[in-house]
């Protein structure tokens, strides 16, 4: 049989027939699922096909404006809190946090799973070795109704990350150095496989982070390989003790392209507005004022996200001039966050916690810009308008970075930080 990438295998799988690169499929969904920006239309779409049954798992996570900011807002949830009673799905609310933290949490995710989800951030589970994609609400909701979607098998393209992590370097500096190389269209509907000792050393976090962004070089899905840290990683979250696959590439698999990348001597990068791709080193940009610093998101919003910032704000104070806005991914994330410290630590800084959830990141509360105003965030996107208002700037950086400018102010280099002794102490998970 002909050698496949690990995005042939996996639609292979679920299509009862090998496939390659440019074929047509129709394949067969494993999980699905909405948020509160895009079930509405899916509860529509399910009710004008007149579904009786959902023909695969969905679930709907109430996240992008939770708890309602308005009342039109609320509707929504309430009319996917009905949909979910009456089809008997799984449902998480407020508080509970990001979709991209939570399912992967609930063990709807497994290594080989073809997944849909009504969000552009779905790519995220190709840490967990899932082909991951997100569709349209009308696309999602066919899936429910008959089970399966079409797909065109993407070309993949092999990235390979050598060298080892500067510190005060984290993924997010290498995803968008990567971005900023590649550009936004670099990797348009194609599968990228990332493999490499940095890659391999990484945690799962960090894999977390990579496997996110993906879609800002046009990505259609991502994978990382399944190792021990990732079945270890799900065994904790899921307690599920089943046998997990460990898919990989066959040796002589055809990729469109290779890349390779040397991190050594990589520094702390900065995505600059109004596009992912526009990236420069943070140290080049310390004249920049900012207003607002956001940690948190589906892309760096876990627990090694939060001490990487909490070393840098320990016994430190944001800004006067800086609002500071922190939101857990996930409620296990809150809890955990708040059993090391590093809430209290965070808050004793100067900054708000706000409740799990995307909040501030998509610009539905918790944190609008006012007009002209500057923000670093820890997010994947820095379009216009993206966090509520189409005349702010807004930079992305790692939660260290966004730490150290919370801080001073401006745009700021985190490494200074990582060489003073200043590191909090962390309670035990028992306390």
């Amino acid at each position: 049989m002909k050698p496949q990438t690990i995005a042939e295998k996996i639609l292979s799988a679920h299509s009862g027939k090998v496939l390659s690169a440019g074929d047509f499929a129709v394949c067969r969904i494993d999980f699905a699922f909405g948020q509160d920006g895009t079930s509405s239309i899916i509860i529509d779409r399910i009710k004008e096909l007149k579904v009786k049954k959902l023909k695969t798992r969905f679930c709907m996570v109430i996240d992008h404006s939770a708890p309602s900011p308005s009342e039109g807002v609320s509707r929504v949830h309430k009319k996917m809190r009905d949909f979910s009673q009456v089809f008997k799905t799984e449902l998480f609310d407020i508080g509970c946090g990001v979709c991209h933290q939570v399912i992967p949490e609930s063990g709807n995710v497994l290594p080989g799973s073809l997944i849909l989800g009504a969000d552009s951030h779905t790519c995220t589970y190709g840490a967990l070795g899932a082909f991951s994609t997100g569709v349209g609400s009308t696309d999602l909701a066919v899936a429910l109704s008959t089970g399966k979607n079409w797909f065109k098998v993407p070309t993949t393209i092999k990235i390979i990350v050598n060298g080892k992590m500067p510190k005060g370097v984290f993924a997010k500096d290498i995803i968008l150095y990567i971005i900023g190389k590649l550009k936004s269209d670099g990797a348009t509907y194609k599968a990228v496989e990332f493999c490499g000792p940095v890659i391999n050393n990484m945690d799962m976090d960090g894999r977390f982070t990579i496997a996110n962004m993906l879609v800002e070089m046009g990505a259609k899905a991502g994978f990382i390989p399944v190792d021990k840290k990732t079945i270890a990683w799900l065994k904790s979250r899921t307690g599920k003790s089943i046998r997990l696959k460990k898919i990989t590439a066959d040796k002589d698999a055809l990729y469109e392209k290779v890349y390779k990348f040397d991190i050594s001597k990589l520094k702390p990068m900065v995505s600059m507005p109004h596009s992912v791709d526009n990236v420069a080193e943070a140290a080049s940009l310390k004249k920049v004022k900012i207003d607002e610093a956001f940690l948190g998101t589906c892309t760096n919003g876990r627990i090694d996200d939060f001490k990487a910032a909490a070393k840098i704000l320990n016994k430190r104070k944001v800004s006067s001039n800086v609002k500071l806005i922190i939101a857990p991914s996930s409620r296990r994330v809150y809890l955990e966050a708040l059993k090391l410290g590093l809430i209290e630590i965070f808050i004793k800084a100067g900054a708000v916690i706000v409740a799990p959830g995307c909040g501030p990141c998509v610009g539905t509360h918790n944190g609008i810009p006012s007009d002209g105003e500057v923000v670093i965030s820890t997010a994947n996107r820095n379009f216009k308008g993206r966090m509520g208002n189409p005349t702010a700037f807004i930079y992305l950086a790692s939660p260290a970075t966004v730490a150290a400018s919370a801080l001073t102010g401006f745009i700021t280099d985190p490494r200074g930080y990582f060489n003073k002794l200043n590191t909090p102490r962390l309670y035990s998970t028992r306390r």
